[in-house]
């Protein structure tokens, strides 16, 4: 019964991000204003790239083996999320 209840309660978690992510990124602009939904799909990979990167820089942390991959990894994927967010305002 243990193994059933956290195989749901992981699903329930990665549902929870999409959602929160789709929030964040403005799932609301488009249907109020009939808009495309192309920013909000755009902004809720990249909050999904940054969050990969983040988790990356985490494993590099707590990780005894691969440290260096890890880091390296994980700062190039959290740059270039940084980048994408700063493409998406208008700043580049």
């Amino acid at each position: 019964m243990q193994l059933g209840s956290s195989k749901i309660i992981s699903g329930a978690k990665y549902v929870y991000l999409v959602v929160f992510f789709a929030l964040l990124s403005g799932v609301f602009y488009p249907i109020i204003t009939h808009s495309p939904w192309d920013s909000v799909i755009i902004g809720t990979l990249t909050l999904f790239l940054g969050l990969i990167g983040t988790v990356l820089l985490y494993k590099a942390g707590t990780s005894e083996r691969n440290r260096k991959v890890l880091l390296a990894a994980g700062l190039a994927i959290t740059a270039v999320a940084l980048f994408l967010v700063y493409l998406a305002i208008g700043r580049v």
